[in-house]
């Protein structure tokens, strides 16, 4: 699907790096344009393109913005969710690394539109070029009058700060996010109250992640009618990136308007590697239930693939071909899902990891047809009653696999077939 390149229209230019460079494409005209606004109509903008959260949960953008108070005497924050350390995922990664003033742009608007004085970018401790591309970015940006005490002449006052996390999955999760980035243990906290009220340091605050706060960028330089124009219908709206990895003959991060049908993704990137059969996809990151084959047709957009049993989540697309071992790929999941628990509470902290132990056994050759029952049994105790996320995101493998595969898995037990014969080449499924 041939689409006009919006988020990534600076990667392959270098000079976008710099702020002359970025200027040279239209950089910070839409930041110019909401200093002429008042915040109340930015949010409005942002409400009525039908922007939803590129993280993971889809939430509406504008909806989020509008929630912090305005006649409080409290500081407010914004905090870029750039912990991007979902297997799989790594789209935020391209933006910060090739265009570090589109992210910059997009916190200092949100800002403005909230009121927030101050940014603090959380990233992944691993992405140590992005950080050092952004830390070049923002030092740029504060002798060119873009951040520090009055915004563009405006006499809005807006600083930015990267903080590095140390490597945690849950500090993925807004409120682990925000106990890291205070010095604490990356933990949830208990909602409510929401970060929009109580946040960073116990202020209102508003949590976004790099391709939501680019997006807006874009909302504001072309007005939200335009954004609304992409995509599949009102709810799902704008362009979109897609992370596509595994047996695909070119993996990588892919822009399309979003609700893109998956084989049309597929196509896109070469198709199957080595042009074997499709087996099966994960459409949204590894904690989104999996897809088979017949679903090749579905279109990649929050409520379609809701529909279908699965979600978005952050558009990483990990592909498997027809040498895969389903087992042994839910079994890799579970193992990482098990050892980023951050142990909080049991449902999560145990449950993650009795899936990891009887994945374990029926992936060497010892499980039987009641393992899957006892899995089946395991799944709701974890998912929909941990304090966070990550209990749904631990049980999402391990329940689509049963549910799309689990004939296949009883055949392969009462046949004594497993373990299944590891290709000697990129198998998905090895587990470390």
């Amino acid at each position: 699907m041939a689409a006009e390149r919006v988020l990534t229209c600076n990667v392959g230019r270098p000079e976008a790096k710099t702020v002359r460079g970025y200027r040279e494409s239209g950089g910070y005209e839409a930041l110019a344009r909401a200093l002429r606004m008042q915040p109340e109509e930015v949010i409005e903008e942002v409400k009525k393109s039908g922007l939803r959260g590129r993280g993971g949960a889809g939430f509406p953008c504008g909806m989020k913005w509008s929630f912090v108070p305005r006649n409080i005497e409290k500081p407010k924050y914004i905090v870029c969710n750039a912990d991007e350390s979902e297997p799989g995922t790594f789209k935020d990664r391209l933006l910060m690394e090739h265009d570090p003033h589109q992210l910059i742009e997009g916190c200092v608007i949100a800002g403005w539109a909230v009121g927030a004085s101050t940014t603090y970018i959380y990233i992944r401790g691993e992405y140590t070029l992005a950080a050092r591309v952004l830390e070049d970015a923002i030092r740029d940006a504060y002798d060119s009058g873009i951040l520090g005490t009055s915004v563009l002449g405006s006499g809005f006052r807006h600083d930015m700060f990267v903080h590095c996390g140390a490597g945690a999955y849950i500090c993925g999760e807004e409120t682990g996010l925000l106990e890291s980035l205070e010095g604490k243990r990356g933990q949830p906290r208990v909602k409510p109250p929401f970060p929009a009220v109580v946040g960073a340091f116990g202020c209102p605050t508003v949590i976004n992640n790099v391709e939501t706060l680019c997006c807006a960028v874009h909302i504001l330089k072309r007005g939200a009618d335009w954004f609304k124009s992409i995509g599949t219908d009102e709810r799902n709206t704008g362009p979109k990136l897609y992370a596509i990895s595994g047996h695909v003959e070119r993996p990588g991060t892919y822009e399309h308007p979003i609700g893109v049908t998956f084989q049309e993704l597929l196509d896109g990137c070469g198709g199957m590697y080595k042009g074997r059969a499709l087996k099966a996809f994960i459409p949204g990151g590894a904690s989104a239930p999996m897809m088979t084959a017949a679903d090749a047709g579905i279109r990649m957009d929050f409520d379609t693939l809701a529909k279908a049993g699965s979600m978005l989540g952050s558009a990483a697309v990990i592909v498997m071909d027809e040498t895969t071992c389903i087992v042994r790929s839910t079994l890799r999941l579970a193992k990482f899902f098990a050892h980023e628990s951050c142990g909080q509470c049991t449902p999560c902290r145990e449950g993650t990891n009795w899936m990891r132990l009887i994945l374990q056994r029926i992936e060497r050759g010892d499980g039987s047809e009641a393992d899957l029952d006892l899995l089946a049994g395991v799944v709701p105790n974890v998912g929909g009653i941990s304090l966070c996320a990550l209990g749904d995101a631990a049980q999402g493998p391990v329940k689509s696999m049963i549910a799309r595969f689990g004939d296949e898995i009883r055949d392969n037990i009462r046949n004594r077939r497993y373990p299944l014969p590891r290709q000697p080449f990129f198998d998905f499924g090895a587990v470390a």
